[in-house]
C-alpha cells in the first residue's frame, strides 16, 4: 500500500487534531501562519484522501464505571470465520475486533463493567461455533497512548 504524501503543515494539522479534535481551524492557522480557509481546505483534502476518517471523543471508560480493557486472542476455524466475525461484531462488550497473523487469528478488545462480566462473556465465547481456543489479557494499567503521527514518518517525507 502506497503511503499518502504529507508535508509539515499536514503533520501539524493531524497532530493538533489527534490531541484535540475540536481545535479550531483559526487556532491551527495562527500556529502555522496560514489562513483559516487554507487550513479548512487542507483538512477537507485530508478527509477526501481518506487520511482522516472521522473525529471522535476519547472516553475515560474508568470514569464511566468500566474496568480496564480485556484483550482476547481467539483461534478460530478459518472456514467459520465469516459467521464468527459477524457474531463477535454483534456483542456490546466487543469494542474492537481485528484479524491478525499468528497462532491466534482474531484479536478483540472488550470493555466490561467488571471482571465477573468478562469471565461470563469469555466462557460464553468459548462455546461459540468456530472458536477453537481463547486466551485473555487483562490490562492492569495503560502505560502509553499516543496522540501523534510517528515522527519517523515526517522525516521520511521531507
Amino acid at each position: 500500500m502506497a503511503s499518502a504524501s504529507l508535508d509539515k503543515i499536514d503533520h501539524k494539522i493531524l497532530g493538533d487534531l489527534l490531541k484535540d479534535g475540536r481545535k479550531s481551524f483559526s487556532a491551527i492557522a495562527r500556529e502555522t501562519k496560514l489562513t483559516d480557509v487554507a487550513i479548512k481546505k487542507r483538512v477537507e483534502s485530508l478527509v477526501r484522501r481518506g487520511i482522516i476518517s472521522g473525529v471522535s471523543a476519547d472516553l475515560n471508560m474508568k470514569t464511566l464505571g468500566y474496568e480496564n480493557p480485556v484483550f482476547v486472542q481467539i483461534r478460530s476455524e478459518l472456514s467459520k470465520n465469516k459467521d464468527l466475525i459477524k457474531k463477535l461484531n454483534s456483542y456490546d462488550y466487543v469494542a474492537e475486533l481485528h484479524q491478525v497473523l499468528g497462532e491466534y487469528n482474531l484479536f478483540a478488545k472488550l470493555v466490561v463493567p467488571d471482571l465477573g462480566s468478562a469471565e461470563r462473556f469469555i466462557n460464553e465465547l468459548g462455546l461459540v461455533d468456530g472458536v477453537i481456543d481463547v486466551k485473555t489479557l487483562v490490562v492492569l494499567s495503560e502505560l502509553k497512548k499516543s496522540y501523534s503521527v510517528p515522527s519517523g514518518t515526517l522525516q521520511n517525507k521531507l
